[in-house]
């Protein structure tokens, strides 16, 4: 093409040399260099002037000195006096920092969003960005393209049987991610969550439930003054509620809750205050044994409920339909101890951490507390609080931190629950997301899949493949993942890429050169697609 350059950063060389040769020729020349003190250096070796120029420069395993080589790249060229300059970031770092997961923390996203238009950008060109609102962070264009067309062909083409398959999610994150797939395959999909752990109770949690339930007295109620009751005084009860005397033969059993009200009843709904002074609720009065009413006579209120009539729906015979939930039964639940799927008689290791120390401890017992004499609604009402987490006096819980999709799944002392959401018995499973870094998560998804859904092959596919650590060799290592499959849109080492049986790399240089291509002609992009979609 006339009137273009490509240049080319130290990130990753080879997709740059791909995408030139399929534009029919060759990165421009730029002299890359770094002093003693590791300090950058670009010197362009070619004339841009009056030219579009595009920049080939994504993410790697030194992601700082690629974006610091990046924005001194595209000074240099805006002093060049470039017509115009785009930056090719096949993946774009710092993508997973894009929002605020911490009360101090930083949108480094945003940042780099800013530096690179201060930089001197005009446009930039990206692929699969984490989260997709992060294009409102530029106030240049920016063109998202996806690799979704790119992966429904390779599965068309290279897995046998794919109609047949499930697309599922590793976490509910990545739902949207899943069902664009499986929308465009025509497949089923399925969602994979792992339950985080709760965390503390604040103490005005535990303020709050003292001050509602106090410890009950013998006679069921609440001995403790202060609490809210109905202010119901002696004078409003109607005919149709019984006043009966304690010293009465004629005493009438009160009616139970459940048994219909008789017809004609009229029955008064008082006004509730919620701040009577202790003592003055008459209420509290009236329902305890021996308590006097402020007439002096003992008074008991009868509070009048009807109940509903269940919906029954009958068949053609005229007999009860028993109601039967089909979909109940694609919902599967397993236990994640040390990253990996275990039998349900697999022992917790909370419990044998407990048992090691809590009964040891002098005067201390394992069994039944001192909570199990209180009334059902009370107990139900603490195992509520104490998974719900206490406002911060900043704004936002204390579970503000971020939040990894390896979760601590390791530790010893942790066991999460895995919630597995469609059916997959019997079927070929695609699990889904853009980036595949760490090997846990991937690792537990593909366990909970084939041994607690029954599925037959596992593949693992990802757009952006960054490897850390030792995480290919413990996917290859996996009996339950069949096939590895991801993107170069991140630089691989070629010796892994050859050292693993399971691992396919799909080429998206055809994609970004044809980007480029209309970017520059000012065509659609979105057409650049029709040629994946047979």
């Amino acid at each position: 093409m006339r009137r273009v350059k490509v240049f080319s950063g130290n990130s990753h060389p080879q997709l740059a040399a791909a995408i030139c040769e399929r534009l029919g020729g060759t990165p421009a020349k730029c002299e890359l260099t770094k002093f003693s003190n590791g300090e950058t250096s670009v010197s362009i070796g070619t004339s841009i002037r009056d030219q579009d120029v595009f920049i080939v420069q994504s993410g790697s395993q030194k992601t700082n000195d690629s974006i610091v080589e990046l924005l001194i790249m595209i000074s240099a060229c805006k002093s060049g006096s470039a017509r115009s300059i785009t930056a090719v970031m096949p993946y774009f770092p710092y993508s997973r920092q894009s929002k605020k997961k911490s009360h101090r923390g930083a949108i480094t996203a945003r940042v780099l969003a800013n530096l690179l238009t201060v930089a001197g950008i005009h446009h930039v060109i990206t692929v699969d960005l984490h989260a997709p609102p992060m294009r409102g962070f530029f106030s240049k264009p920016i063109d998202n393209l996806q690799s979704e067309p790119l992966i429904a062909r390779w599965i068309r083409h290279n897995v046998p049987e794919w109609q047949d398959a499930v697309v599922v999610s590793k976490n509910a994150g990545g739902s949207k991610r899943v069902t664009s797939l499986a929308d465009t395959l025509k497949l089923n999909f399925g969602i994979i969550t792992t339950d985080r752990r709760r965390s503390p109770i604040g103490g005005s949690m535990l303020l709050d439930a003292s001050g509602i339930f106090g410890s009950p007295g013998h006679d069921g109620t609440n001995d403790e003054p202060g609490n809210a009751g109905d202010d119901i005084s002696s004078g409003q009860n109607s005919g149709k509620e019984s006043v009966t005397d304690p010293g009465s033969t004629s005493q009438q059993p009160p009616r139970s809750p459940l048994q219909p009200q008789a017809s004609g009843a009229v029955t008064t709904h008082p006004r509730r205050h919620i701040n009577s002074p202790p003592g003055a609720s008459p209420l509290q009065q009236s329902t305890r044994a021996g308590s006097d009413s402020p007439g002096g006579s003992l008074t008991r209120l009868h509070r009048s409920y009807t109940a509903p009539e269940p919906l029954r729906d009958l068949d053609e015979d005229g007999a009860l339909e028993e109601y039967t939930d089909e979909r109940a039964q694609d919902v599967i639940t397993g236990r994640l101890v040390h990253g990996h799927i275990v039998d349900d008689d697999f022992p917790s290791p909370m419990l044998s951490a407990m048992s090691g120390s809590v009964a040891n401890l002098h005067n201390e017992q394992i069994g039944p507390s001192q909570f199990d004499e209180r009334d059902p609604m009370t107990t139900s009402f603490m195992s509520t609080a104490s998974s719900v987490v206490a406002d911060h006096p900043l704004g936002g819980t204390y579970d503000a931190a971020a939040l990894s999709e390896e979760e601590d799944a390791k530790d010893p002392e942790i066991e999460h629950t895995v919630t597995l959401v469609g059916n997959v018995h019997e079927k070929t499973v695609f699990i889904i997301d853009d980036i595949m870094d760490r090997s846990d998560s991937w690792i537990a998804a593909a366990e909970t899949v084939v041994k607690r859904g029954g599925a037959t092959k596992v593949y693992c596919i990802a757009t952006h493949a960054l490897f850390g650590e030792d995480s290919l060799e413990r996917l290859e290592k996996c009996e339950c993942i069949d096939h590895i499959i991801v993107c170069n849109t991140f630089p691989i080492d070629v010796t892994r890429v050859k050292g693993s049986q399971k691992l396919v790399v799909l080429d998206l240089s055809g994609l970004l050169a044809e980007a480029i291509r209309r970017n520059h002609h000012g065509e659609s992009i979105s057409q650049l697609y029709q040629q994946y979609m047979d």
